[in-house]
């Protein structure tokens, strides 16, 4: 079990070119307090259960695949937020996921010691115990100076960040401000980067059929060109409160999954290019990473199977479409 350790510390500021997550720079300069935590344990193992735990699971499970789970606009401390985490802790224990992916607004409302604990420790108090790392992009309603020090969110001090896993590099942005120097950093980045696969997240999304937000044009001027130019094969967002999978867009996939806490019901425009979405209930995603094939599941709160998949890499950079279930 992941014991915690409470205590003050001060939280410093990022210098403006932020550093990937294996060689984090913080300067020190000190500005506000937070109680903070960190302990860590073992990654996760999956229980070798049959199926008569009632889970409908969709992915491979190949040996030596890179498996994790993914939510978005999930910080509400809400009972909704709650039941979906008990889902993703129930089929862990069938996958074994050991990371999740976070797509902003991770704590809404106030960033106070005790938000942290009734937002993100308690709902998610077994996959922590259990050695499930997360990793956290910055949304709207995110506080920056806070969670980018909030060590359990593996920011390790910078807005922008990247780490990887097997043969799955992940680069993370703050869509809130995408100025030139993160945008020379994904740049750099992703044309240094060697990875089979290349996954990029962030909280706004770049195409979006939701009425709430829609997408954000200036957003998506800026990175697409970037994206297509070093070979980015799939786009994760969150920011419009559904779960919504879009026919690829040059060759890149891009899912949004804003409904892990929040829900915006009946949100959708028709439009042709959604090939998949769900605006009736909460929900998370579940993917698996194994040679060419990037498997995906997308679950609701009541554990109903919304979406599954497998997007295809091939050697040229250029996919297959995405065979929706």
């Amino acid at each position: 079990m992941r014991q915690y350790v409470l205590f003050v510390v001060l939280l410093v500021s990022c210098a403006s070119g932020c550093a990937q997550s294996t060689t984090p720079a913080v300067q020190a300069n000190f500005s506000r307090e937070i109680a903070s935590l960190w302990q860590d344990s073992g990654p996760a193992t999956p229980q070798t259960a049959g199926t008569s735990d009632g889970l409908d699971v969709r992915l491979p499970l190949e040996s030596q695949s890179v498996r994790f789970a993914v939510i978005g606009d999930s910080g509400t401390g809400e009972r909704e937020q709650y039941e979906v985490a008990q889902k993703m802790e129930a089929y862990r224990k069938r996958v074994g996921f050991d990371f999740v992916i976070m797509l902003g607004d991770n704590i809404y409302g106030g960033h106070d010691p005790k938000d942290f604990t009734k937002k993100f420790e308690q709902p998610y108090q077994p996959l922590l115990d259990s050695g499930v790392k997360f990793y956290a992009a910055l949304g709207n309603h995110d506080d920056p100076d806070i969670e980018r020090l909030y060590k359990p969110f593996n920011m390790n001090g910078a807005r922008y960040y990247t780490f990887k896993r097997g043969d799955v590099s992940f680069f993370v942005l703050d869509s809130n401000y995408m100025d030139p120097t993160q945008l020379g950093w994904i740049d750099q980045n992703l044309q240094n980067s060697k990875s089979k696969w290349k996954i990029c997240y962030f909280h706004h999304p770049l195409y979006s059929n939701g009425k709430s937000h829609g997408p954000d044009l200036d957003l998506r001027a800026q990175l697409t060109p970037i994206f297509k130019r070093y070979g980015v094969n799939v786009v994760f967002s969150g920011h419009e409160h559904v779960y919504e999978r879009l026919k690829p867009e040059d060759n890149i996939y891009y899912f949004i999954l804003g409904n892990s806490g929040k829900l915006m019901t009946h949100d959708f425009r028709p439009a042709p290019e959604m090939e998949k979405g769900l605006d009736t209930d909460r929900g998370f995603m579940l993917v698996e990473i194994s040679g060419d094939k990037l498997h995906f599941q997308t679950i609701s709160r009541s554990g109903q199977t919304i979406d599954s998949g497998v997007v295809e890499r091939q050697s040229t950079q250029s996919h297959s479409a995405a065979a929706g279930h």
